[in-house]
């Protein structure tokens, strides 16, 4: 019996577990434990225990599709190279959108990003970060110079306590979540702030339930007592950071009591906690969607900042602010430059010196120094006719991107639309065209995990019909539109990553073999001298000077608030056994678990709306409403309801609040839009 072991990295989450991909007869058959793998230490979650059971699904998409009439119909590779080739160049590059698939490895979003930039002539890219961590990238950048997760997850068991701020992390990252138990085990204290009472929730030594969009003033409030009480860390302030003075000022008002106003927390509670995590020798911040899912979700983020340098938390194990990434590799798709404002590295693409160095480098014409259009701009530029063409790769709006109807009218409204995938999802219905992409067991490159680990993933075997890998395709759309052959003539994803060091300066120093240890390594690596850096900021921060800044804030709440007509508000989360819907939903194993969606309502509420348990009830917003399963429960604060985000047949996302955008960084506000619940006509 013929079986092999492959290694590889779990392709959902972003805390980048290793996995052994077992395959028999060319086929993968199941999955076993890498139990050397730093990361996971040989445990899976359920997601990863089952993800080969997506590989060779009869519906995975095998060759390349061509609407005719409103129907599909199967096309040559040539037929559809030719048509999407004709018409990229039939348009204003400005008339042209990119989504890129944070999913996929750095090599095919590097290529990518350049196809985009070269051959198109447009900056108008980006991907599903501005849905999730586009505010981490924002805020932690203009506070520590440079917007990643601070440590790495074998820090969190240093640490002698952890605050953790709108993550459920035994739920949405269960490995990490794994580590925070561990540390707690070993005598961490664990508080948790969140408007319900999650599994993660139920663990903590602390639950602290808190109106959702109210984080500002929460934690205003704590940096209050911490500056009141004499609990800050001047030696840390005076040496390492700038404009504390003006964030003392600020903070100086948000007593416990003028937030418990706000947030619904008790002002003894507030104090506690400040006092807490200001005393603990080595504190760490944890967060995730729930702080950064706001239309101030970048104002959220420096909050996470201004309190751990306000404590001299930052640049030790134990400590730090650290992000949980929500895809596989969408820390690496931020890396590569699928930025409507970046290049690779995190370069400006206003900076006109920056500019004359990546065309340089690429040997290409004037680039131009004027940034794109973000996702929600090009969703809303396609809805008014101003966007006329869009290429989305592995990215699925019509599912995880907010107001689900004006999505489908943006994609209606397209003159041209291509989806590259590995099924056909509910956006690429929508489409044009659709091209066959090879799946992450298919295919060699890497993944950047949400601590900057850079990891190989291995080829286990071929892709299904004529499928192709992202990058190969975008090499043949080059080459149709009359692009310098040598700047898309790739052999390998390993010729790219060559490529990628010498335009990324933080990957510079990895190489093949670095990365085939089993640790990978940690960004910034500069030279093929340097170890990594599993921890950042340790004498100085990434700014030019080296100082963090402190940056004042003042409480903005939710741009969208209870009234009359739609008196509850809405959150939406993930769950333990679904991801966005195109894989997990065809996992026998995992659909099996959780078949639907169901609205989480307060015992109190449902009461007072005459509402059940497990009753259909309908749910209402300014933007749609859907029909659904109510789930009643002590778990959620009264006045708050919670959707998971994963279920067609029930979106959350008909509900969501596209116009509310955070300025700084384009995030909608998937965490707070106001509905109505109702029960179903007929119903008792």
């Amino acid at each position: 019996m013929d079986i092999k072991y492959i290694p590889t990295i779990c392709p959902y989450c972003g805390v980048g577990c290793g996995m052994n991909l077992v395959v028999k007869d060319k086929k993968v058959v199941g999955v076993e434990p890498w139990k050397r793998h730093p990361v996971n230490e040989g445990k899976l979650c359920p997601k990863g225990n089952f993800c080969y059971e997506i590989i060779h699904r009869e519906d995975r998409l095998t060759t390349p599709l061509i609407k005719e009439n409103g129907e599909f119909r199967e096309a040559t590779w040539d037929e559809a190279y030719d048509l999407i080739a004709s018409k990229l160049s039939e348009y204003d590059p400005n008339e042209i959108g990119f989504f890129c698939c944070a999913r996929s490895p750095n090599e095919n979003i590097y290529v990518n990003q350049k196809f985009a930039r070269i051959a198109v002539g447009t900056h108008n890219i980006d991907h599903c970060a501005r849905l999730c961590h586009g505010p981490t990238v924002a805020g932690l950048a203009a506070s520590f110079g440079s917007g990643a997760m601070t440590n790495s997850y074998d820090s969190f068991e240093e640490a002698d306590l952890i605050f953790s701020i709108g993550s459920n992390s035994l739920e949405a990252h269960p490995l990490v979540g794994r580590r925070l138990m561990r540390a707690k085990m070993k005598g961490a204290y664990f508080i948790v702030a969140d408007p319900r009472y999650t599994p993660t929730a139920k663990q903590a030594d602390q639950y602290v339930p808190f109106k959702t969009g109210t984080d500002v003033a929460l934690m205003n409030a704590m940096m209050n007592v911490i500056i009141s009480e004499g609990l800050e860390d001047k030696e840390f302030i005076e040496k390492r950071t700038k404009n504390y003075e003006k964030l003392k000022k600020v903070v100086s008002k948000y007593t416990p009591e003028m937030a418990e106003e706000i947030t619904q927390v008790p002002a003894d509670v507030i104090r506690d906690i400040a006092r807490k995590y200001a005393k603990a020798d080595k504190a760490a911040i944890v967060y995730s969607l729930g702080i950064t899912e706001h239309s101030h979700g970048v104002d959220n983020v420096i909050q996470t900042a201004n309190l751990a340098m306000l404590t001299g938390n930052i640049g030790r194990l134990g400590t730090g602010v650290n992000p949980l990434r929500g895809q596989n590799n969408v820390q690496g798709t931020c890396d590569m430059g699928a930025l409507p404002t970046d290049y690779p590295g995190y370069q400006k693409v206003a900076d006109q010196e920056v500019m004359e160095d990546i065309t340089c480098t690429w040997g290409c014409s004037d680039l131009g120094c004027t940034p794109g259009l973000k996702i929600p701009e090009m969703i809303d530029a396609a809805a008014k006719g101003d966007l006329k063409v869009l290429y989305i790769t592995g990215e699925d709006p019509v599912i995880s991107d907010p107001d689900t109807n004006l999505v489908e009218k943006a994609l209606n409204n397209l003159d041209f639309f291509v989806v590259q995938d590995i099924f056909m999802t509910d956006t690429a219905e929508f489409a044009d065209v659709v091209l066959p992409a090879a799946c992450w067991a298919e295919q060699e490159g890497t993944f950047t995990n949400g601590e900057r680990r850079v990891q190989l993933i291995r080829k286990a075997v071929d892709a299904p019909g004529e499928a192709k890998y992202d990058w190969e395709i975008f090499c043949d759309l080059a080459k149709r539109m009359g692009a310098d052959p040598e700047m898309f003539t790739y052999e390998s994803a390993q010729d790219i990553f060559e490529e990628i060091r010498s335009v990324t300066p933080q990957y510079a120093g990895m190489n093949r073999e670095r990365l085939e240890r089993p640790e990978g390594l940690h960004w910034p690596c500069p030279s093929e001298d340097h170890p990594g850096t599993p921890m950042m900021h340790v004498e100085k921060f990434s700014h030019p000077d080296g100082l963090g800044i402190f940056m004042p804030l003042e409480e903005q709440g939710p741009m969208e608030t209870p009234d009359e007509e739609y008196p509850l508000i809405l959150t939406t989360t993930r769950i333990l056994f679904h991801y966005h819907a195109a894989m997990t939903r065809r996992s026998a194993t995992l659909e099996r678990e959780v078949p639907t969606g169901y609205v989480e309502i307060n015992t109190e509420d449902a009461a007072e709306l005459g509402i059940t348990n497990k009753e259909k009830v309908k749910v209402r917003s300014r933007r749609g409403e859907i029909e659904i399963e109510a789930r009643v429960t002590d778990d959620i604060l009264k006045g708050i309801v919670n959707i998971p985000m994963h279920f067609r047949e029930c979106s959350a996302n008909v509900l969501t609040n596209a116009a509310a955008i955070d300025p700084k960084s384009g995030m909608p506000e998937y965490k707070a839009c106001a509905v109505a619940i109702s029960k179903m006509e007929g119903s008792n």
